[in-house]
């Protein structure tokens, strides 16, 4: 009972989170520009300490070198959140444009047919993300990482629901 219980009570906040988000995307983007500029400090701290580490003096260069890139682009993006959140929105745009292409050229290279139709639709709407947020440019550097995360969350939630009325969900987290 009480891991049926533990995933509602994730569900519930999880989905009233992707509400809040969707009902506030330039605050959730800003939320969300911030948490990975601290994510990038923090891993990148990782990966120099990782490097201090290396054996060879080539791994240990590079390891370091790229956890310092790393600290770098966090504090800069924590120190110009706006510019941080158009790059963030930059960068996603142009990963939704480039593997919803290879999705949509796999899907005709795929033998099994049966998915042929899952792997088309899916890059299709990647591209279609990836246009959207392109024509709607500047406003939707704004908008779109809280909008994304706001349908994330709603997608965990109700995941999360279902695994609490599943019987898989009780047996996984009893395991």
């Amino acid at each position: 009972m009480k891991n049926k219980f533990l995933w509602l009570l994730m569900a519930t906040v999880s989905i009233l989170g992707g509400i809040y988000a969707l009902a506030n995307p330039v605050l959730a983007s800003g939320f969300t520009t911030i948490l990975v500029g601290w994510v990038f400090i923090a891993l990148g701290v990782v990966q120099v300490l990782t490097g201090f580490r290396a054996e060879s003096a080539g791994a240990k260069v590079w390891t370091i070198l790229i956890g310092v890139l790393a600290v770098f682009l966090g504090v800069t993006i924590l120190g110009h959140p706006l510019k941080g959140m158009v790059a963030l929105t930059t960068m996603l745009a142009i990963l939704f444009l480039f593997g919803g292409m290879a999705k949509i050229v796999l899907s005709f290279a795929l033998e099994d047919r049966r998915f042929f139709w899952a792997v088309l639709i899916s890059g299709i709407a990647s591209v279609a993300l990836a246009v959207i947020i392109f024509l709607n440019w500047p406003v939707s550097a704004l908008s779109a990482l809280g909008i994304l995360l706001g349908i994330e969350l709603i997608s965990d939630g109700i995941s999360s629901l279902a695994m609490a009325f599943s019987n898989d969900g009780e047996e996984a987290q009893s395991a």
